[in-house]
């Protein structure tokens, strides 16, 4: 067992630890880089909705790759996993609630 499949064996249901954690930091490293950004395009998006947009933009980004993990598959069964598909609804809209405009 290599030592990646062995931080992906710690799982909380179907979703291994490692690979939301990995999302969280990756997106808490990269925020002051996209907020510089959005700033240049008059947008105000605090640290705080850019780790809420984390699972939503993972879903999607999963969804134009083709890679289909357990989270996206879930979120696109139209028959069930309703908890799962609220609460990634819920973190999008929360985090659109910290976006402003900048004039």
């Amino acid at each position: 067992m290599s030592s990646i499949e062995f931080l992906r064996s710690f799982r909380i249901g179907e979703y291994a630890i490692f690979d939301l954690a990995t999302s969280f930091i990756g997106v808490f490293i990269l925020s002051p880089l996209l907020i510089r950004l959005f700033r240049m395009a008059h947008l105000e998006i605090p640290l705080t909705s850019w780790l809420l947009f984390t699972l939503p933009i993972g879903i999607g980004t999963h969804i134009l790759t083709g890679n289909y993990t357990p989270m996206t598959k879930y979120f696109l069964d139209p028959s069930g996993h309703y908890p799962l598909k609220i609460f990634i609804i819920i973190l999008f809209i929360l985090g659109f609630r910290g976006i402003s405009i900048i004039k």
